[in-house]
């Protein structure tokens, strides 16, 4: 019999190096294994993300999303510190712009000392240009636990020091299940394992489907765009800048982040991606598409939204409308200040009934564990999001 590892984790992102990491901390001698089909760790939703270490504020109280970032920030900074990564944590101001959105910001304000913020400060209009001269609004947060770093530094740092075997450049083609043992069918040969943990992303329901779990949701991509504020333009921002989110998208709205490397950037948007991995630049996958309008989840969520989403596509191609989406925040911005950056896509599982799915979504399957949805604040809860897994997985190992 080829050899059987104790447990196989589909995905080399910053979650599943995480987990990979909690296990390893709570079973000595485990034997692991990290299966991943890029040729390096955290190619996808870490290492396209702006780097924001968010601080618990948005979570609704009791979710997983609000307990398991509001510690996960706190670890996150200690892992750096340990390892020597940058971290700054600058804070961030949220914004209300006009007067209908102070209600939105008072609610802000009322999850954010439920989940335990201790130090979030009230501002009014003089004292929001204090910390930031160029940003209008009528009232505002500030979020002094905020702040930056770069994600694909972490996940790195995490898999150097990872006890564990990193299959990479395999991409997991079959899930077989025979006795008490699952064998991963990959494009580099077999793996096998007492248990598997999908942490697999953007394909995470696909990755499911194969365990023969029927997920409850379904990955629907959005592509998040940023660009880059020009040299001149740099000093319109000092750390990071929010509006008040629309309490009905899991977004956070365009906004602004004065990264660890010092240059800021604006966004992202949210538009709808023409395939799971369609960055900017990037070709579409139609094949990637064909199945989101198939799935009914995804045409409920479009005659729900279809004019937020088409807003959404008008500014994307649009820089002048970009810039004045912007502008509601910065008013000194112009179209001209804005150059294209990055893009990343973020996997938003979608219920049946056309509901973005609002909290991490972890499911048990026989012989295997899935993550279901892990967007944003997963990478600033990966550490806390680990070991909330990995309890999952030693409960079915025992």
């Amino acid at each position: 019999m080829s050899h059987i590892y104790d447990v196989a984790i589909i995905g080399a992102g910053i979650v599943g190096l995480a987990t990979a990491r909690a296990l390893a901390e709570q079973l000595r001698g485990i034997d692991l294994v990290v299966v991943d089909k890029e040729p390096q760790v955290a190619m996808h939703q870490t290492g396209h993300n702006s780097g924001v270490l968010h601080s618990g504020l948005y979570y609704r109280p009791g979710s997983l999303k609000a307990r398991l970032c509001v510690d996960g920030q706190r670890r996150m900074g200690e892992f750096c510190e340990a390892h020597d990564i940058p971290l700054r944590r600058s804070g961030k101001v949220v914004v209300a712009v006009e007067a209908a959105e102070i209600a939105r910001l008072d609610e802000l304000e009322r999850r954010g000392h439920a989940n335990g913020l201790r130090d979030l400060m009230r501002l009014d209009p003089s004292e929001l240009r204090e910390l930031e001269p160029h940003v209008t609004g009528v009232a505002a947060l500030h979020v002094p636990e905020s702040g930056v770093t770069d994600f694909g530094l972490v996940a790195d740092a995490m898999a150097k020091s990872l006890p564990a075997t990193i299959r990479l450049g395999s991409a997991v083609e079959g899930i077989v299940a025979k006795g008490e043992v699952t064998t991963l069918i990959t494009s580099t040969g077999s793996v096998a394992a007492r248990l598997v943990v999908n942490c697999a992303g953007l394909h995470a329901d696909r990755v499911a489907a194969m365990a023969g779990v029927d997920p409850p949701a379904r990955i629907v991509p959005f592509r998040g765009e940023y660009f880059v504020l020009s040299e001149s333009a740099q000093q319109l921002v000092r750390a990071l800048v929010y509006p008040v989110p629309d309490p009905r998208f899991p977004f956070l709205g365009v906004h602004f982040t004065r990264g660890i490397d010092g240059f800021v950037e604006v966004g992202p948007n949210a538009v709808p991606a023409f395939g799971r991995e369609h960055y900017r630049g990037a070709a579409a996958s139609w094949s990637d598409t064909a199945d989101t309008v198939r799935y009914a989840g995804a045409r409920r969520l479009a005659r729900r939204y279809w004019r937020t989403g088409a807003l959404e596509l008008w500014r994307s191609t649009h820089r002048a409308a970009y810039a004045r989406e912007a502008r509601r925040l910065v008013p000194a911005l112009k179209a001209a200040d804005l150059a294209p950056g990055g893009a990343g896509v973020r996997a938003q599982a979608v219920a049946r009934d056309g509901s973005l799915v609002d909290d991490f979504l972890v499911v048990d399957g026989p012989g295997s564990v899935h993550v279901l949805n892990a967007p944003s604040p997963a990478a600033t809860a990966s550490l806390t999001i680990g070991h909330h897994i990995a309890e999952r997985v030693v409960g079915q190992l025992r």
